[in-house]
């Protein structure tokens, strides 16, 4: 719980300076109802907010996959998984309804089908012993177009991710 301060400018003040370093996820789950989840990523925090809703931080330039199922009385009504990068300064990004204050979009997808070929893709990587937050933005955009053109994916290599590697200790 934070203190009260008796200065309201100040107390936002640092709220936003704390605040402007991470990206925030709020995620809700009621079982059988609505289940939001964090597939992959390194939050550096989670907040348990009430009952049914999480909130996870992540640092700037982060990458995370968030999946989202809903149901009804009749069955699936929503089948959504999403990967993408924690906001950085100065870069542009994308806002979602869960998501504050924005992030890149590396992979969007809806429904099961192409849900499924995600998670498969990533328990590919895992299988080679790759964290999927570590793995090359580059190869999650070239895994959304492929979905998007319903085109096979490329697999996710050891090769391929030394060489992103490289590049990220370069700042490319």
């Amino acid at each position: 719980m934070r203190p009260i301060r008796s200065d309201p400018r100040r107390a936002d003040a640092e709220t936003i300076g704390r605040e402007g370093n991470l990206t925030f996820v709020d995620l809700t789950w009621k079982e059988g109802q609505i289940e939001q989840w964090v597939r992959f990523g390194h939050p550096v925090c989670e907040e348990r907010i009430y009952h049914h809703r999480r909130r996870f931080s992540f640092a700037r330039g982060a990458v995370f996959g968030v999946n989202r199922w809903a149901a009804n009385a009749y069955g699936t009504v929503l089948s959504r998984f999403d990967i993408l990068q924690a906001a950085t300064p100065a870069t542009p990004m994308q806002t979602l309804p869960y998501l504050r204050p924005g992030g890149t979009l590396l992979l969007s997808t809806h429904g099961w089908p192409k849900v499924e070929r995600v998670l498969q893709a990533i328990d590919a990587i895992e299988a080679l012993g790759i964290d999927p937050a570590d793995a090359s933005p580059d190869y999650w955009r070239h895994l959304h177009n492929r979905l998007a053109t319903a085109q096979p994916a490329h697999p996710y290599t050891r090769l391929q991710h030394r060489a992103w590697l490289k590049r990220r200790s370069l700042g490319l």
